[in-house]
């Protein structure tokens, strides 16, 4: 009799928690429908590119390749500094960062336009990095963060936090990899969330 107890209530926790996780996905997929994907019309003071996967042949992924076209537009409207964020990960020959500077320098983009965090390997420590490296800059100037779109939502409420005056350009995902994002971003709301209220120490 305790033993069917406890499986019941086992199963109601299991039920909760994943309605809780697909409405946590509903809202991730409400923000980021709000995430402008053209930079037109918009206007900022400097541009930050969050880093991605780059291949082991030193070239960068699909992904991060999306989010430097989308940087290279907004940059095109507007010459702005360019920051570039990522370290070098696992499997990966050189620094996120150079490799996307040598993408966006070969694409037309001054070097002199260019500076590079070359030591963040998480969207907060890409943006404390970011911040450092724009402190040059009029307060309140806008920043434009460039990143995936299902990204876009959590990196701009982090820099809000950070104080940053900012704004989201978000690049377009590949539809196959559509839901392995989404259900991986929602659970690092869940991570976002705890840190934020409930002072959890969640960051590597």
């Amino acid at each position: 009799m305790i033993l069917q107890r406890l499986f019941r209530v086992a199963g109601w926790i299991l039920l909760a928690g994943i309605l809780i996780y697909l409405i946590a996905l509903g809202v991730l997929c409400i923000r980021e429908s709000g995430i402008p994907k053209d930079p037109a019309g918009m206007m900022y003071d400097a541009i930050v590119v969050l880093g991605a996967q780059v291949t082991p042949e030193g070239i960068p992924s699909l992904q991060l390749q999306s989010r430097l076209d989308a940087a290279r537009q907004a940059w095109n409207l507007h010459p702005v500094p360019v920051v570039l964020c990522g370290a070098q990960g696992k499997n990966e020959p050189d620094t996120e960062a150079a490799v996307m500077k040598a993408y966006l320098t070969a694409s037309g983009i001054p070097e002199a336009q260019i500076r590079m965090d070359t030591e963040s390997f998480n969207t907060r420590q890409n943006l404390n990095n970011a911040g450092k490296l724009l402190s040059d800059l009029q307060p309140g100037s806008v920043i434009l963060l460039v990143t995936s779109d299902y990204h876009a939502p959590r990196a701009t409420a982090m820099a809000r936090d950070a104080g940053w005056n900012v704004r989201a350009l978000g690049s377009p995902c590949k539809p196959e990899y559509w839901l392995k994002n989404h259900l991986r971003e929602t659970l690092a709301w869940f991570k976002y969330w705890g840190m934020k209220y409930f002072s959890l120490p969640l960051d590597p």
